[in-house]
């Protein structure tokens, strides 16, 4: 399985399956199948609130040996809510997910909100409409933290998600543990060259989620635009055999990211995971390139009330 090395020697595979969106149901059939596609590398998070499904599809997962627990690469995420309850958030994930340790965990977004409960997902809305932001709890608190579950052995790599160029700087300023990623929307319509060369310069791994542009998922939640039906990217699929999705996988891991797509039908998975046969041109990689739009499809203003990104 192909791999990029992170800043601190440990190797994240270049394409992994995100379980956002992902039915209880479903996820143990999903996971097996995944697994035996070849997929080494699951992207959770507290507020996909199916942590404890996920656990168990892999408790089964290692029971049958049909991986160990060192094959795979699991990363989860520290909701908003419990930026003042890291470690606690972490064991909290760690026992709905059956694991001794985690591979990566990310701060999901960079703002803290009002506590509701370790472990408790969804947003606190004050009367106002407007997300309840917990103003006595920093970014640079919740890293330390975060640095304190790596000397506890209870996460291997730490990082951030949703972050930019400045919050990233400032994060690379105070941590004493670098950050090893930095998970961000990122796609054909959203290409955000400068944060991505920022991150890579400066030895942090992009992740991209949201690497086909949202599809379906961002459509239904935010009326968002696909790239999917790009007719540029749909001319680069002809000349490659290829489908649309593929074509902007494999430019997204030739821009030295690594992307976990989402989806919930097996032929899916399989099509998202058959990204290694084939290299786009220089010249198709600037096509791509010429084809950004500046836009965010994942737009969590609409349940908040106000836009972080503003």
């Amino acid at each position: 399985m192909a791999a990029i090395t992170l800043n601190n020697g440990f190797k994240m595979p270049l394409v992994g399956l995100g379980v956002w969106r992902m039915e209880g149901k479903e996820i143990k059939h999903l996971l097996i199948n995944a697994i035996k596609i070849g997929y080494r590398h699951l992207d959770c998070a507290a507020d996909y609130q199916n942590e404890t499904e996920v656990g168990e599809a892999l408790s089964e997962i290692f029971q049958t040996a049909l991986v160990k627990r060192e094959d795979l690469f699991i990363t989860t995420k520290l909701w908003n809510s419990d930026h003042g309850h890291v470690i606690e958030a972490c064991k909290n994930s760690l026992e709905k997910l059956r694991l001794d340790y985690l591979d990566l965990y990310l701060v999901h977004f960079p703002i803290a909100t009002r506590h509701t409960g370790v472990g408790a997902t969804g947003s606190a809305m004050g009367e106002d409409g407007v997300l309840d932001i917990d103003t006595t709890v920093t970014l640079e608190t919740t890293w330390h933290a975060m640095e304190e579950l790596v000397s506890k052995g209870l996460v291997r790599s730490i990082g951030i998600s949703n972050y930019d160029i400045f919050l990233t700087r400032d994060c690379l300023a105070y941590s004493k543990v670098k950050p090893a990623v930095n998970q961000i929307e990122t796609h054909p319509y959203f290409q955000r060259d400068s944060l991505v060369k920022f991150c890579q310069k400066h030895g942090i791994c992009v992740t991209a989620h949201t690497p086909l542009g949202g599809a379906v998922a961002n459509t239904e939640w935010f009326g968002s635009v696909s790239c999917l039906d790009d007719p540029v990217l749909k001319g680069l699929a002809e000349k490659y055999k290829k489908t649309v999705a593929q074509v902007v996988l494999r430019w997204g891991i030739q821009r030295d990211t690594v992307v976990i797509p989402k989806s919930s039908k097996l032929e899916r998975l399989e099509e998202n995971f058959q990204v290694f046969d084939f290299e786009l041109t220089k010249e198709d990689m600037d096509l791509v390139k010429s084809i950004d739009r500046k836009y965010r499809t994942n737009q969590p203003a609409k349940f908040w009330g106000i836009d972080l990104y503003a």
